[in-house]
């Protein structure tokens, strides 16, 4: 885990956390980077529960993880796809 997310340089790191200190104050800063934390905690074991889910219930049915895996990378692909299509639009307005 010792890369950063989103592809921010260390100065715009500096400069957000700059921002959040003049807004909330250094003594908040802390109590709001422990929140953040605690909701990609609750994100992240959201998901591995999702996922033990779909595979159980794929062994119920007979299916094998891989097809589960193909089946499940297509739909992401089309929801990326959509997603792109639609903030393409976004991004050339503006």
């Amino acid at each position: 885990m010792g890369t950063i997310p989103f592809f921010i340089s260390g100065g715009e790191i500096a400069f957000i956390v700059f921002i959040l200190v003049m807004v909330f104050g250094a003594d908040k800063v802390p109590e709001i980077a422990r929140g953040l934390g605690q909701g990609m905690r609750s994100i992240k074991n959201a998901t591995n529960d999702i996922k033990a889910e779909v595979m159980k219930s794929a062994d119920k049915h007979g299916m094998d993880s891989k097809g589960i895996k193909e089946d499940v990378t297509k739909e992401i692909d089309k929801v990326k796809e959509d997603i792109e299509e639609i903030t393409g639009s976004v991004k050339r307005r503006f």
